[in-house]
């Protein structure tokens, strides 16, 4: 049976990073905070990305922004929380970023769960 997961490799580098990250800050940090630890470690192994990039806005509707946090080698989107409990709006959040710039395969993280467990998230609209 052929397997099937999308960037395999890189979304483990990723995820690598980011276990590390929350060991090092913990789960009560501000998503900046998060977000400028990650930057330093995708520099230092030298993982090409852009941070806080705007992707095209498919709606017209002046609340609504796509500005992702990260896109990853020009292939991941990855979606930084630090809150309680990730919402069905965040996942509709990541599906249209996806959507938008045409990615494949997004990833949610919330450093805030007292074990990191990154979500995957498909664009279903191929």
């Amino acid at each position: 049976m052929e397997e099937k997961i999308i960037h395999k490799e890189l979304s483990y580098r990723i995820t690598r990073l980011l276990f590390k990250i929350h060991t090092e800050l913990g789960r009560y940090c501000r998503e900046k905070q998060y977000g400028d630890a990650l930057e330093k470690a995708l520099l230092t192994q030298n993982i090409r990305f852009q941070r806080e990039k705007d992707l095209p806005v498919e709606a017209i509707d002046n609340k609504l922004t796509n500005k992702v946090d990260f896109i990853i080698e020009d292939k991941i989107i990855l979606e930084l929380k630090a809150k309680q409990v990730v919402l069905k709006e965040d996942y509709y959040q990541v599906q249209r970023y996806l959507n938008a710039g045409g990615y494949k395969l997004g990833l949610i993280i919330n450093f805030r769960n007292k074990y990191l467990k990154p979500i995957r998230i498909i664009r279903i609209n191929s």
